[in-house]
């Protein structure tokens, strides 16, 4: 009689991460709708490959408020890209072009 293999859910989908991040840069919100993972889930994974300097930030994305928020990860080591920080008065001038907008 042939003997089973047990292989847990987790470990086939953190294969399909680390596959996918090989491949391409994503971020933890794309990875999770492609390994069926929770978001949580790949945002440990992702912090935890990150500090073993396994994994590094290339590239910044901007989220809705037009922040650099959305880490970008990728395979390997390098240096992490800088986020790109606004100035208070930047931020303030944004502010206010949006809510002249917003009353008119």
């Amino acid at each position: 009689m042939k003997k089973q293999r047990m292989i847990k859910m987790g470990a086939i989908s953190y294969a399909k991460m680390i596959r996918l991040m090989l491949e391409g840069e994503y971020s933890c919100e794309e990875l999770a709708d492609l390994t069926g993972l929770h978001y949580v889930t790949v945002l440990q994974y992702t912090r935890e490959l990150h500090r073993a300097r396994a994994a590094h930030i290339s590239e910044w994305r901007k989220d809705r408020l037009d922040r650099d928020n959305v880490r970008i990860y990728k395979i390997g080591y390098s240096f992490d890209m800088p986020r790109v920080r606004m100035s208070g008065a930047e931020r303030q001038r944004r502010y206010k072009v949006r809510k002249k907008a917003e009353a008119v």
